[in-house]
């Protein structure tokens, strides 16, 4: 166990330098200076060459990203916060500290102060949908398993299969329209504050819904067809000409190994609900980590583009990591080899 953690734990760690260089690389290259992408549109020639000269951006890619890493790492300060550029960028914890990913040209900001509260509030909406995802789609996917070809199976297949297809914009246009225009219960907008009129718990029910209508019937889908599959085994049989009842035989032998192969696409949520949720945050304006991603890509705010790029993969081979420890739990013949 300790030599498997290790081994996926060191390509945890290429993946991310992979990941970082290629980001890197593609803002390098981008159209415009270095210097001019780091400092904004509105910063003045002089600003651009005085930056141009710390960057040393005339230095081979490698030893540039080599530099960059270092910033990220806190091994050598961050050029942006050297008192003889003029530059004004300020940052509290200093010049030099580990996970130091620049100033943000957007917000006017370090991207450390900018990017963790539009990442916690996207993980409370992530959160919130995912916990209801869950369960519905391991009731949806065993009822459809149970009764394959029949009335009960047709009927939830086309629930999800109809849900699936809605696009995330079309959904939320139309749940606004029913609950906030014809039926006033529910606010439009999810700021995450209190000046319209609106508590915020009541602000997560529409993005919360569009979420769950849009992903949960993907997942039942995967988990009516492993469950398909699962209920053909012998032992399931035998299990039921022997009398078993059908509570005792779903949950103590069929569920578990029904979800052997769905485990992993449960935790591919945790991928789209974290970064993949721009559709949801833009139509509720909810000032979220998707959001955010949006609004540095449309304005060119390099700095933070490939923070929450970094972020994003970190998320990605961590629920990698988890979902191969998933399959261990769930599966004893993995652990055996």
């Amino acid at each position: 166990m300790a030599n498997f953690f290790l081994k996926r734990l060191a390509m945890m760690v290429v993946t991310m330098l992979c990941a970082s260089f290629l980001v890197f690389a593609v803002c390098e290259f981008t159209p415009g200076s270095v210097a001019r992408k780091s400092l904004g549109p509105f910063a003045t020639q002089q600003q651009v060459d005085l930056l141009s000269q710390k960057l040393k951006a005339n230095d081979p890619l490698l030893v540039r990203y080599g530099r960059w890493l270092g910033v990220l790492v806190g091994a050598i300060p961050d050029p942006l916060q050297d008192p003889t550029t003029g530059l004004n960028f300020k940052d509290p914890r200093g010049a030099q500290y580990f996970g130091n990913f620049g100033y943000s040209t957007l917000n006017k900001l370090p991207v450390n102060d900018v990017i963790w509260d539009r990442l916690g509030n996207t993980s409370i909406l992530a959160g919130l949908a995912f916990l209801l995802i869950v369960p519905l789609s391991i009731v949806f996917g065993i009822l459809s398993g149970l009764k394959e070809g029949g009335v009960l199976d047709r009927t939830l297949s086309v629930i999800c299969i109809t849900f699936t297809s809605i696009p995330e914009f079309a959904s939320g246009v139309f749940l606004v329209t029913l609950f906030v225009i014809l039926w006033p219960i529910l606010p439009g907008t999810s700021p995450l504050n209190s000046d319209g009129g609106w508590a915020v718990p009541y602000q997560f029910v529409l993005p919360v819904a569009v979420l769950v209508i849009y992903d949960f019937g993907y997942v039942a889908r995967m988990i009516r067809v492993s469950m398909i599959g699962v209920m053909e085994r012998p032992y399931i049989r035998t299990a039921i000409l022997k009398g078993m009842s059908t509570r005792r035989m779903v949950l103590g032998h069929a569920l578990r190994n029904a979800m052997i192969a769905p485990f992993t696409v449960l935790l591919l949520q945790i991928n789209f609900l974290i970064s993949g949720v721009v559709v949801t945050e833009l139509v509720f304006a909810y000032p979220g980590f998707g959001r955010l991603i949006l609004d540095a890509s449309l304005f060119g705010d390099i700095a933070t583009l490939e923070a929450a790029t970094l972020i994003t993969v970190a998320i990605a081979v961590v629920t990698q990591l988890l979902g191969d420890l998933g399959y261990m739990l769930l599966d004893p013949r993995i652990r055996v080899r």
